[in-house]
């Protein structure tokens, strides 16, 4: 009886990489930035809102979400890859509340800045 073994070389590796996901499974996109309060310190404490803009269709549900800006006043958000527009409010109490229109068009990262002014508006 004769085995065939069949092993990869040392420092080879195998990987999925290029191969589509599995049906049913989808990949996601990261949507991140920081947050900074005028004149460019970093803002933590800040409340980021995201939702899906439904003025430029939606081609997936997606729930609205809510994050808060950590001390360096960064935050992230994972969504799914599927072409969407996204709507980012970002907001502090006694700041004037910012908004970006983001579109994602699959696995990818979109970095966003916020410039919050003093203001009379209050946080969402």
């Amino acid at each position: 009886m004769v085995r065939l073994i069949l092993a990869a070389p040392a420092g080879v590796s195998v990987s999925s990489a290029g191969k589509k996901p599995e049906k049913g499974k989808r990949g996601y996109a990261t949507i991140a930035g920081t947050v900074f309060r005028d004149p460019g310190f970093a803002f933590p404490g800040a409340s980021i809102v995201l939702q899906p803009d439904t003025a430029g269709g939606t081609s997936v549900k997606v729930k609205r979400m809510k994050a808060v800006s950590d001390n360096r006043g960064e935050f992230a958000f994972r969504v799914p890859a599927a072409p969407m527009r996204y709507q980012l409010i970002a907001s502090a109490q006694g700041y004037v509340a910012e908004e970006r229109t983001v579109t994602i068009s699959g696995e990818e990262r979109q970095d966003i800045y916020f410039t919050l002014k003093a203001g009379k508006e209050g946080s969402q």
